[in-house]
């Protein structure tokens, strides 16, 4: 993110004028032209430099293919004006506004130390900062910067933050564990089968030597998953089944959020820079092997065949929201979208596949941030990342 940008300032005529002669047959009320003048903010590089030096005639601007006039243009550095090109006297809207948009369900301590650098060297008094968690907006108290040490606005942001990850997504780490827990069980039983136990459904006592090969298969990964030992198949895949929509919905990115987010970016003033820190998300789901090892056990059981073949439907998800429309409305707020994609390192858990799920999200996320002129990155460090979108 630039300190610098240029303003252009556009006149759009929005009614023509028409002349008409003093007659007395004529309405009182005659129509007028209706000019707007519209902000435009304007970053130019050149070899990954700033251009500075620019005037006026540099610059062209067509709306539907028609050359606008341009009234004025000004260099605006941090939140003041530095130089200025007018064919009249404007006063362009120069005060920042700062968006910290975390959807993340796991709190990284590494944030703080990006905190601190945006706190000792972007943000100056008079910029409004709003921290968006999982659960609530905080909006930081006019002042507070003024009021309290860069070090205590640390702290507030991590607890806030923390604490509503930890509520926000509770039901979604929990959905996932369970996930996790009931394609380990799977995986043990499908093992005391192979070991010689009797197969569950079949008629064999389900609490005798099947369950117990069953636990001793989960082995020291711990007592994840031995809940569900005792239960019928189908009303295992019948809970599975709920889980993976469940999480589905969790996930879920409601459109109109999205667009009432640009809308509000549109109707604020002067400089808005969004920072989007998205944690990658990955599916739990039972093994491929484990699930064909399944479907060659009961192939005499339609229902069994059924739900474990459409497992696979619940890991693949449209896009949620009208990308086009999504990415006209962002570059229409005049905002930069700064995207940062969190990465994180996959478990590794006997009969459990971890399945990149957030494919969508990132191509969709990625496209706002081109659109609007903003920065985007992978990375597996989120203090490094918002220090390199700040440094941009």
């Amino acid at each position: 993110m630039k300190k610098t940008v240029w303003i252009l300032v556009i006149c759009f005529a929005l009614i023509p004028l028409q002349g008409q002669k003093q007659e007395k047959d004529q309405p009182s009320f005659i129509p007028q032209s209706l000019v707007i003048n519209i902000e435009v903010p304007i970053r130019v590089f050149k070899d990954g430099r700033f251009e500075d030096a620019l005037t006026i005639k540099d610059f062209e601007v067509l709306e539907n293919g028609e050359l606008q006039k341009i009234e004025a243009v000004y260099l605006i550095k941090k939140n003041a004006v530095t130089r200025s090109e007018e064919k009249e006297r404007y006063l362009p809207q120069t005060q920042r506004s700062y968006y910290l948009f975390f959807q993340i369900s796991d709190y990284d301590s590494r944030l703080e130390e990006g905190f601190r650098y945006f706190l000792e060297n972007i943000i100056s008094a008079g910029d409004s900062l709003y921290v968006i968690s999982p659960l609530k907006t905080y909006k930081l108290r006019d002042r507070a910067l003024d009021v309290k040490s860069n070090e205590d606005i640390v702290k507030e942001v991590r607890d806030l933050l923390r604490k509503d990850c930890l509520i926000g997504s509770a039901d979604y780490r929990n959905a996932s564990r369970d996930l996790i827990n009931i394609s380990r069980a799977m995986a043990a039983r499908m093992k005391a089968d192979a070991e010689g136990a009797s197969s569950p459904g079949e008629g064999a006592d389900p609490y005798g030597m099947g369950y117990d090969m069953g636990v001793a298969a989960l082995g020291s990964e711990g007592s994840g998953g031995i809940e569900f030992m005792r239960q019928d198949l189908d009303e295992i895949l019948l809970l599975y089944e709920g889980l993976l929509s469940k999480i589905n919905l969790l996930r879920k990115i409601d459109n109109l959020n999205v667009m009432d987010f640009a809308g509000h970016l549109k109707m604020t003033d002067g400089q808005k820079y969004v920072f989007l820190f998205y944690q990658r998300e990955v599916m739990p789901t039972i093994d491929p092997a484990i699930i064909n090892r399944y479907l060659a056990s009961y192939q005499d059981n339609p229902y069994i065949q059924q739900t474990l073949s459409s497992i696979h439907n619940f890991e693949r998800r449209d896009i949620p929201f009208d990308i086009d429309l999504v990415k006209q409305s962002y570059a229409d707020s005049s905002a930069a979208i700064h995207f940062l994609f969190l990465t994180k390192q996959m478990q590794l858990v006997p009969g459990v596949s971890f399945t990149e799920s957030s494919d969508d999200i990132y191509s969709a996320f990625r496209q706002m941030a081109l659109a609007t002129g903003g920065y985007f990155e992978s990375t597996a460090n989120p203090a490094a990342g918002f220090r390199n979108a700040l440094d941009a």
